[in-house]
């Protein structure tokens, strides 16, 4: 068997797609097997695939908005969506059924220090319209520090991937109060991406078809199955958490249509960093994306 060497830039259930092409047999039905890892601190997953150290990465293409504007020639192509929506949730301390944005001002809310996911929550408020402004923002570092801290009591919210939450309520600790991805709405939050002169052969073709087959499996099938899938990488998740997650995720639409990154959620993520003052201008779209490798 050919072995594809895949990175995570952040492991979450939120990639489901990724991690079941992994744990399932779609990719040995392709005569091919997988050895994975997850980027390191300081040093991003595009970059080890752009030294020839892995094949293919989880990413999204902002990494490649930021490249551009610090003038980098892009070498890494993105070919194919993972998620579709935002996969961020809002947890509070109690079930609140009428939960409003607006009550995020004048609360303590434990967020992301930077980068997408700052943008990402900043842009919801917008759409919210509320006052990012007004919330008192508390930034302790990873999403495990994050975890950690409003376990121990700080945060009257936490902004977090799956399956955190959904961890978070079977421990009887935090209730989730709002998904940020109908909020945001539709764009290219996360894709896959890789190197031209590999996306041109074989190997990427089949490993492009046992994707596409993983991310149906992922959408449509009941999400305990789902997790059940993938629980050997997540031993220290309930497996009910997981489930949650999973159907919620498939609930808003993360992974609803096929794999091609569209023009128009491109686009929706241009808009997310324009807003954010995170570009100088529209980057084109074939600059960024390439077409999946063709089965």
């Amino acid at each position: 068997m050919t072995t594809i060497r895949i990175q995570f830039s952040l492991f979450s259930a939120f990639y489901a797609p990724l991690i079941a092409t992994i744990t399932g047999d779609f990719l040995r039905d392709e005569g091919l097997s997988a050895d994975w890892s997850v980027a390191k601190p300081g040093v991003g997953a595009v970059e080890a695939l752009q030294s020839g150290e892995v094949d293919v990465v989880q990413t999204t293409v902002t990494r490649s908005f930021e490249a551009l504007e610090a003038g980098q020639p892009l070498q890494a192509r993105h070919f194919a969506v993972v998620n579709e929506m935002d996969g961020f949730f809002l947890t509070g301390r109690s079930p609140d059924l009428d939960f409003s944005w607006s009550k995020l001002e004048g609360a303590d809310v434990v967020v992301f220090q930077g980068g997408q996911p700052l943008a990402m929550f900043k842009y919801a408020c917008h759409k919210a319209g509320i006052d990012f402004t007004r919330i008192n923002l508390i930034q302790p570092g990873t999403p495990a520090d994050m975890d950690r801290v409003f376990r121990e009591g700080t945060g009257d919210y936490v902004q977090q991937q799956g399956p955190f939450p959904q961890q978070l309520e079977i421990d009887g600790l935090g209730h989730v109060v709002a998904a940020e991805g109908p909020m945001v709405g539709r764009c290219a939050f996360s894709s896959l991406a890789g190197m031209p002169d590999w996306l041109a052969g074989e190997t990427a073709r089949k490993f492009t078809a046992a994707y596409r087959k993983a991310r149906a499996f992922v959408a449509r099938e009941p999400a305990a199955q789902v997790a059940h899938s993938m629980k050997s990488l997540f031993e220290a998740t309930d497996e009910r958490a997981l489930a949650a997650c999973i159907a919620a995720y498939q609930e808003i639409g993360c992974w609803s249509s096929g794999i091609e990154i569209t023009p128009a959620g491109y686009d929706a993520m241009l808009d997310v960093y324009q807003y954010n003052a995170l570009i100088s201008q529209r980057h084109p779209y074939d600059s960024v994306v390439s077409a999946p490798p063709a089965a």
